[in-house]
């Protein structure tokens, strides 16, 4: 039976996935599972020492290799078909799917982190949603503490549902410093 697993995604880009998923991987590890990490495509990726696909790795411990943990990254900050395309290459759609089986051999829990919301593209013709159920994994569903966020998040798990995958949890995070009386050291 492989181990268990969570694919982290989002009501949007830029609202706190990676923290989330890096955050879920240290935790676990803390606690002694073995994790593993899986960013099944990424674009704007620059290795650096500091880059999403970096920040899931130490967290999990640094088992197996980078390349494991994202092995379609693109340097552009587009989607990733553009992003691949503006490289000579594509999206390998059955990558997208094939990539996780080192981790579910090496792993007890695998954190896979999608690229945008529920329903970005992944490939041509692989959404989030689309690999989030070939997978059989169910959700973490992050949206950023803004205006609009009760909306947007309960769209993203009605929606979920009606795809049939299972919410595991909703995150509120926190991509901005709060602002506002409390927060004035006046």
């Amino acid at each position: 039976m492989p181990p268990s697993g969570l694919f982290i995604t989002g009501t949007d880009t830029g609202v706190g996935k990676t923290a989330v998923a890096v955050a879920l991987a240290a935790e676990r590890r803390a606690a002694g599972v073995r994790v593993g990490v899986y960013k099944p495509v990424a674009s704007g990726v620059v290795f650096d020492g500091s880059s999403d696909v970096e920040r899931l790795w130490d967290a999990a411990g640094r088992p197996l290799t980078l390349a494991h943990v994202c092995p379609q990254a693109f340097a552009a900050a587009i989607a990733p078909v553009q992003a691949s395309a503006l490289q000579g290459r594509r999206v390998d759609e059955q990558l997208l799917r094939d990539g996780i089986r080192p981790w579910r051999e090496a792993s007890e829990l695998v954190i896979v982190e999608g690229a945008g919301g529920l329903f970005s593209p992944l490939g041509e013709r692989s959404l989030n949603v689309d690999l989030a159920r070939d997978l059989g994994l169910p959700l973490v569903i992050v949206d950023a503490a803004r205006l609009g966020m009760i909306g947007r998040t309960l769209a993203a798990v009605r929606a979920a549902r009606a795809e049939g995958l299972t919410v595991a949890e909703v995150v509120i995070s926190h991509v901005q410093p709060l602002s506002g009386a409390a927060d004035d050291p006046r």
